[in-house]
């Protein structure tokens, strides 16, 4: 397989991963599509970090760039020095989608930020977080979906949704960086010729 080929490949499906992460997040900050909630401060902790816009967004897409840019330098030279900034860059996507990803697992586990009742009354906080006392697994127990957050209305399906799609789609980023380093290392170590079966 070209080296060049595989390099735009992986820049192509970063920058659609790369959308589909930054929507989420923005679709995150805001529960029933209304932006009073992220006002008001009442949004899950891991939604306001945004990893999802500046991490597996934003950063990601100026790596993504250098990928699809592979195949324009010229010269045997030029290339491998192009490929080598190609690793220092897909390191650094890397680091960036992992660190989405782990941010998008402990949204999910968490649970979200929501009106619950307590005994003094209704009041907000995360009342599906796991503790010592109580089984972690909220996930599986789709009655706590709908019987335990008052406002907003369906933040739970909500932030399980939005936030497997989130970690998901980091986790598939981080994948393709680390494909695309050692994609980058054999553009080095090869140039521009075709990786394939030593011939006989």
């Amino acid at each position: 397989m070209c080296v060049s080929r595989c390099s735009r490949c992986v820049g192509a499906s970063l920058l659609a991963l790369a959308v589909v992460c930054a929507v989420a997040n923005a679709l995150l900050l805001l529960p029933e599509l209304k932006v009073r909630f992220l006002l008001e401060g009442h949004v899950t902790r891991e939604a306001t970090w945004a990893t999802g816009l500046w991490s597996s967004g934003f950063l990601v897409v100026l790596g993504a760039r250098e990928f699809l840019r592979s195949d324009g330098a010229p010269g045997c030279c030029a290339f491998r020095t192009r490929m080598l900034r190609q690793v220092l860059y897909s390191c650094a996507c890397l680091m960036c989608s992992a660190l989405c990803c782990l941010v998008s697992v402990t949204g999910l586990v968490q649970g979200p930020l929501c009106l619950y009742n307590v005994t003094g009354g209704a009041a907000w906080g995360v009342p599906l977080k796991p503790t010592p006392y109580r089984d972690t697994g909220y996930l599986y127990n789709r009655s706590a979906w709908s019987g335990v957050c008052l406002k907003p209305e369906g933040v739970v399906q909500w932030n399980v949704v939005l936030f497997s799609i989130l970690a998901a789609a980091s986790g598939l980023q981080a994948l393709l960086c680390a494909a695309s380093v050692v994609n980058a290392l054999l553009g080095v170590v090869l140039g521009r010729g075709k990786v394939g079966p030593v011939p006989v």
